[in-house]
């Protein structure tokens, strides 16, 4: 088992340092590769759906990834992806310490819900130390504390043909000749409900920094780090992800990465 699980990440970290070299290049010489109805798109699709099932069946869905003593943080967290969101909506937020910030939780839900940070932090909170696993090779480890992604869910009351959950996220990426485009990612509700998924304003005792994701970052902790959406703006529940960027699941995955990044 354990092979197979290295393996895999070998797999994942050679796919991923080739994937992030398109934005370098452009994305426009591979749009017909990844239109919707591709071969090759099929492909990597079938891949990654079989990927995905395969895992289902043999991780537990309530299996805790490693938790670790304060004595293992050796140095602050390493920042991943975007450190600095230009978005003028952001900027003003970051001016004012994130005081007018509010969450937005819409979509397959009875209950719209709008939540400002100070009622994020009056929910039941976790405080979890793990290991961040990036596709690039490197890990660190981090205390994080946040609410429950769960807890919120129950909040807005997801409605039965719920399947996703869909983080939009306040900074843009630079795709080259194809122009910005906003981060956004996904997980299923079985990842969404596991109770080490939080939405994290904190990290390792303090206010979470504007490198790591502030003012709202998730922490997937089953899952790669670019599964880890930062600076989220937010919440979309779905029962489909076509709808969304060219329709894998996240601003990656429509570049190749697989969406179920499990490890």
């Amino acid at each position: 088992m354990s092979r197979l699980l290295i393996n895999r990440r070998r797999f994942l970290m050679a796919a991923g340092m080739a994937a992030s070299t398109l934005p370098l290049a452009g994305c426009d010489a591979f749009d017909g590769f990844l239109q919707n109805r591709s071969p090759v798109r099929d492909v990597l699709a079938s891949a990654n759906n079989l990927t995905y099932r395969v895992q289902r069946l043999l991780m537990d869905a309530d299996r805790l990834a490693p938790e670790f003593a304060e004595s293992e943080i050796r140095q602050g967290q390493r920042p991943n992806g975007s450190t600095d969101p230009t978005d003028p909506e952001y900027i003003a937020l970051q001016q004012q310490d994130f005081a007018g910030y509010r969450l937005g939780i819409t979509g397959l839900v009875e209950k719209t819900l709008s939540l400002t940070l100070t009622e994020l932090r009056n929910m039941p909170a976790r405080t979890q130390i793990t290991r961040h696993d990036c596709v690039e090779g490197w890990s660190c480890i981090a205390k994080w504390t946040g609410v429950p992604l769960a807890t919120v869910l129950d909040e807005a009351k997801i409605k039965p043909e719920a399947r996703y959950i869909v983080f939009h996220c306040f900074d843009l990426m630079d795709l080259g000749l194809s122009g910005p485009a906003a981060y956004y990612e996904s997980i299923d509700l079985i990842d969404a409900r596991h109770p080490q998924t939080i939405l994290a304003y904190g990290l390792n005792g303090r206010p979470l920094p504007v490198a790591n994701g502030a003012p709202l970052r998730v922490r997937i902790e089953r899952q790669l780090g670019y599964k880890m959406a930062k600076y989220i703006s937010a919440i979309e529940v779905v029962s489909d992800l076509s709808p969304f960027g060219r329709g894998r699941g996240g601003f990656w995955e429509d570049l190749g990465y697989d969406w179920y990044a499990g490890i």
